[in-house]
């Protein structure tokens, strides 16, 4: 990149003292505004009230670029009295720290990209810096390649009613993707950076700092009091390992997706322990609009993303599967609705023989009347297997109520076989 396509490459006047000051501050981490190196002409907020409004989700990110493209169009003043701003409104957030270190540094020498410090502060405080120019890089992409309008992921082949919202956590990106499920479908509500492991992705054992690749749903909403600040301002566990984890051999637990210390606004790129992290007022509005155990999350990378009636005839095909197994479900069919069962089936601790028997009791209880499915949900996720988790309720031909059931179907000799099957409800 040349120094034309570098507008904050334009020196400014300034003291060396002050670039140093700012320097040390956007590597270490600590506020401009303690060392009184914000630009004279721009008031420090004043500290909020003590029933002030909690920050409203995306607006420092939203701030942010709004500095980014100040800077973008050569507007080096306006961008520098934002990024003082930004900061004195969210004292902790590193990444406007390190931009407002760098305009700053501009205006006694010319700066040769972002987080661009003195060669001793930028070894001391090499660790930071990198992980601060890796998040400004996700954060800008996910400005510069938005998802496509009215697309949603791939693996969500069909939400039903009871999936009120969704999440898709995009790995690659850094990113949370936020859907609300409506009467028209899917439509993305709102994105956010996050945080994963730190060591990456593909969980696999306890301990292991990496963040598991599946699709899960939101298990309960922990009470933020009784949780370290750590956490933030709450946590929603999701349920990992799931059915297909478990057939894996994957240990652990504890995955949450949570908010961010006190002293963080947000956290570098990869810097949990496996679990997903977002900045707190984020959180907040995710915990204030998902509901618990009907909310699924998939956590995966650089999902496919596509238009929800692309994914018609997908669904057509295999509710078509799904309905001839319920059909089966009837007295002297039982050979046909054991065809589509997989050889190595086993939920709850029970084979396929064990299960086959007790199945074939709720049958004869039942007698002749057919099972209905109603508000089915189908959720896909492909990796070294080709696995579609159906979730629906199930109830007798008359009957006003029935079960929630949650079925593991597995792509096997070109046909679908369920691998699980249990009640959720």
């Amino acid at each position: 990149m040349d120094s034309k396509e570098r507008p904050w490459a334009r020196p400014l006047r300034r003291t060396r003292l002050l670039h140093v000051s700012a320097a040390f501050c956007l590597v270490m981490g600590i506020s401009t505004e303690a060392l009184g190196t914000t630009d004279k002409k721009v008031k420090p907020k004043p500290k909020p009230a003590a029933r002030a409004e909690q920050p409203r989700d995306g607006l420092a990110e939203a701030r942010l670029i709004e500095v980014y493209r100040q800077i973008g169009n050569a507007n080096t003043q306006d961008a520098l009295k934002l990024a003082s701003s930004l900061v004195a409104d969210y004292p902790h957030f590193q990444l406007a720290q390190l931009v407002l270190g760098d305009l700053l540094s501009a205006r006694s020498r010319p700066i040769q990209g972002i987080g661009d410090v003195p060669a001793d502060l930028a070894q001391a405080g090499a660790k930071n810096l990198q992980a601060l120019r890796a998040e400004s890089q996700l954060r800008i992409a996910a400005i510069k390649e938005p998802p496509p309008a009215d697309r949603i992921p791939a693996q969500f082949v069909a939400l039903a009613k009871r999936n009120k919202h969704a999440i898709a956590v995009d790995t690659a990106k850094a990113r949370l993707y936020l859907f609300e499920n409506t009467e028209a479908g899917p439509r993305l509500l709102a994105n956010y950076y996050i945080s994963v492991g730190k060591a990456g992705v593909g969980k696999n054992v306890e301990g292991d700092q990496r963040t598991p690749l599946g699709a899960y749903f939101i298990t309960s909403n922990l009470d933020p009091t009784s949780l370290k600040d750590l956490y933030g301002s709450g946590a929603l566990p999701v349920n990992y390992p799931n059915i297909l984890d478990l057939r894996r051999g994957k240990t652990g637990g504890g995955i949450w997706l949570h908010g961010t210390p006190s002293t963080q606004f947000t956290r570098a790129p990869q810097a949990t322990d496996g679990c997903v992290a977002v900045a707190n007022p984020d959180l907040l509005r995710i915990i204030n609009t998902v509901e618990i155990r009907t909310t699924p999350v998939l956590i995966g990378s650089n999902f496919r993303w596509v238009q929800p009636s692309h994914l018609g005839a997908e669904k057509k095909s295999f509710t078509e599967t799904l309905q001839s197994w319920a059909q089966s479900k009837r007295p002297g069919r039982e050979a046909d609705m054991m065809r589509f069962y997989a050889n190595d089936f086993n939920a709850e601790g029970k084979d396929l023989v064990h299960f086959s028997s007790s199945l074939r009791s709720e049958i004869a209880q039942r007698g002749d009347r057919p099972v209905e499915l109603k508000d089915v949900s189908l959720i896909r996720w492909t990796d070294d297997a080709d696995t579609m988790i159906a979730t629906f309720d199930e109830l007798a031909a008359g009957e006003k109520t029935g079960r929630t059931v949650r079925q593991y179907w597995q792509w096997r000799s070109n046909a679908w076989k369920i691998i699980y099957e249990g009640v959720i409800g």
